[in-house]
């Protein structure tokens, strides 16, 4: 029972510094790990240990699956080079500085060294996201951020287990490589299969409350089984959710999708905060196990690994930047970087913040393994360093770089739009009902709107009068039910109706109706 009265306080707690991080324009999970080691040394806190395996599947599962749903594989395509460059090349090198560090500093074993490297690696883009999307940097870095999130832990958790492997005991990497293969092989498979499977169960449930239960236990389950069978549960969770992505929203009646996205919506921000939170509970426990003789050198150690964390992400980010922009100055106008601008890549290289995949790493380390606690270290360190040092410093950042507004975005949903309220005009057209008459009326009157490009925009004068008059709809509804008029089934058949409404009226909830000044 105190387990549970101190979950629900520190989710109570969570809330508070969300909010607060909001109104300073900081990463929420930057405050929420400040704020759990804060507590995890008060008086009287209990020690919570997180099962490493437990941990990837219940926090990185879901949010993962969230994330690949939502991204674009058009996006990922036109792309293509600054993310392998991130996903792959960005971890290799910092996973041979850090290991560099361990086996020249700390005298490191090579395989436990190149362990550590890959265990602070992969940086986590939720971080960096939380705060991007508070400013109008251009489309393409929160693209390229986000499909790096996607892709890299999958990379630097296979280094980590070849690590360990050769760390406890023989190992050929000759032997290695064809069981590597047949696992990236099998991941895509399966993440394919599998999603495949999940459509065709998900289209006969009816129900939206059971179909969203059905989405969580596919998802944990997915994860489950990919990582019983020895492929990458990263990999697999990533494909499963792009495979659903593609066919889903048309095979989902509206009330299913508004009902599942917003539990989903909900769920991911629960489970991200109290990731955070338990990661910075977990400081008194490491700090008390290192207690004694090699503490101080402990610390110094952990600091100079998350130095070399940060800078080597930018000299990689910024040097790979520069050689790219340098070979197309001879290809020609038609041979464009692919590559983002300096100040672009500043911004990508800053947003290198690490997350719950580097410490649950850590603590899967076996016990015997050699100097698990300095890397225990180290990889908290470089988690709250990060969060702290790069989170907070990112709105300042934004300031100083002066990035252009990318509207991107915003043009291709006012010409989507355009098309959209096209198909609707067309197909009643061999309608003559004065019902008929009103829909196209309606339909005109938005694509009008949207053709006009000063108003290309979701926030549209149209939509805005919308919710206006629906706010007074609202007001008349609720004064049938006070004055006996209507009983309460009525009024939330209606009430449901206008929800409905409003949702058309509000594209992407990025303002509010009208007010009666």
């Amino acid at each position: 029972m105190a387990l549970f009265e101190l979950t629900l306080i520190l989710l109570l707690i969570a809330v508070a510094l969300t909010a607060l991080s909001r109104r300073l324009q900081v990463p929420y999970p930057s405050l929420l790990a400040l704020a759990g080691a804060g507590i995890a040394f008060l008086p009287g806190m209990p020690t919570i240990e997180i099962d490493p395996e437990l941990a990837l599947a219940l926090f990185i599962a879901p949010v993962l699956l969230d994330a690949a749903y939502d991204t674009s594989l058009r996006d990922l395509n036109r792309n293509r080079l600054p993310l392998a460059l991130l996903a792959l090349g960005a971890v290799v090198f910092t996973t041979a500085a850090v290991a560099l560090l361990g086996w020249k500093m700390a005298g490191l074993p090579i395989a436990a060294a190149v362990a550590l490297g890959a265990i602070v690696a992969p940086p986590d883009a939720v971080a960096a996201s939380a705060v991007l999307g508070q400013f109008k940097v251009p489309h393409r870095i929160t693209t390229i951020l986000q499909g790096e999130s996607l892709l890299n832990d999958a990379t630097a958790l296979l280094i980590y287990r070849i690590a360990v492997a050769a760390a406890l005991g023989p190992f050929l990497l000759s032997s290695a490589a064809p069981m590597v293969a047949l696992s990236t092989v099998g991941s895509l498979v399966a993440g394919y299969v599998l999603g495949r499977l999940s459509l065709a169960t998900l289209s006969r449930i009816e129900d939206a409350a059971s179909g969203t239960v059905v989405q969580f236990a596919g998802t944990f389950g997915v994860w489950i089984l990919a990582d019983r069978l020895g492929l990458s549960a990263i990999i697999t969770i990533v494909v499963y959710a792009m495979t659903i992505a593609q066919t889903a929203p048309r095979r989902m009646s509206a009330r299913k999708r508004v009902s599942s996205y917003s539990v989903w919506e909900t769920a991911v921000f629960v489970l991200n905060v109290l990731a955070f939170v338990l990661m910075g509970l977990q400081a008194r426990s490491i700090v008390g196990r290192l207690a004694g003789t090699g503490e101080l050198d402990a610390f110094v150690f952990a600091a100079a690994v998350l130095a070399v964390v940060i800078v080597s992400r930018l000299i990689w980010v910024l040097g790979c930047g520069a050689v790219i922009r340098w070979f197309a100055r001879f290809g020609g106008a038609e041979h464009q970087p692919d590559t983002p601008s300096f100040r672009g890549g500043v911004l990508i290289g800053w947003c290198g913040m690490r997350g719950l995949v580097t410490l649950a790493a850590a603590f899967a380390l076996p016990v015997e393994f050699p100097a698990r606690d300095p890397i225990v270290l180290a990889a908290f360190t470089v988690v709250l360093g990060t969060l702290v040092l790069q989170g907070m410093s990112l709105k300042p950042l934004l300031r100083v770089l002066k990035l252009d507004p990318d509207e991107t975005v915003d043009r291709e949903v006012a010409k989507a739009r355009v098309v959209v309220m096209q198909a609707a005009l067309d197909v009643l057209s061999g309608k003559t009902s004065s019902a008929a008459a009103a829909v196209r009326e309606q339909y005109a009157a938005q694509r009008k709107i949207a053709k006009n490009p000063e108003d290309a925009q979701a926030a549209t004068e149209y939509d805005r009068l919308r919710l206006y008059a629906i706010k007074s709809q609202r007001d008349a509804l609720e004064e049938l039910r006070r004055n006996g008029t209507i009983g309460d089934e009525a009024y939330h058949r209606l009430e449901e109706e206008i929800d409905w409404t409003e949702l058309a009226a509000s594209p992407a909830g990025r303002f509010q109706p009208l007010t009666t000044d």
